[in-house]
């Protein structure tokens, strides 16, 4: 019987000699014993490396979540103290200045007072500059008129102290008024 016609329950399976199964039966021992000493370790090394590998990737990326929640915290924080910095710039920016603005607006009234006053000064010195030619002149022009209506000639002395004082006393009245 031929093994290799398939006659029989097994067919080909089932060798013909007993010789046959037995080194089939070794071989298959020793092919066995090769991948259960030298295969399976190597797959089984591959294996932890590889499950190694995912459960320290895992790790790694939880501790990159929480320290990027931590940075994310952190930074948050800053914000907040930034924010609140800014507030406090901009209170004492303010505060300098209406500080700024209330010294300007002193020296401004000031030096507004000192100028009227020294317009005030000015404008008093030259109306009694004026008064005083006005003076002069009126009291010349009265004494010349009052020499054409009398045809005498007035130039003296006591008469213009007589018209000064008329016209100082008529200056008096006009101020008290």
């Amino acid at each position: 019987m031929n093994p290799l016609e398939g006659q029989g329950p097994l067919g080909p399976l089932l060798p013909s000699h007993w010789s046959e199964f037995i080194v089939g039966l070794v071989l298959f021992a020793i092919i066995y014993m090769v991948v259960w000493k030298v295969v399976m370790p190597r797959f089984e090394t591959m294996y932890t490396d590889r499950a190694d590998e995912i459960r320290g990737g895992i790790e790694r990326a939880e501790q990159a979540q929480d320290e990027a929640a931590k940075a994310l915290a952190v930074y948050k924080e800053k914000l907040a103290n930034a924010d609140d910095e800014a507030a406090k710039i901009r209170d004492a920016a303010k505060a300098t200045g209406a500080q700024i603005e209330a010294e300007s607006r002193a020296k401004a009234e000031e030096e507004a007072s000192r100028i009227v006053n020294s317009a005030r000064v000015q404008v008093e010195a030259e109306k009694n500059l004026a008064m005083e030619d006005l003076r002069k002149d009126v009291g010349s022009m009265a004494t010349t008129l009052a020499g054409k209506i009398l045809g005498e000639n007035l130039d003296d002395s006591s008469v213009k102290k007589t018209v000064d004082s008329f016209i100082s006393s008529l200056g008096k009245e006009t101020a008290k008024k």
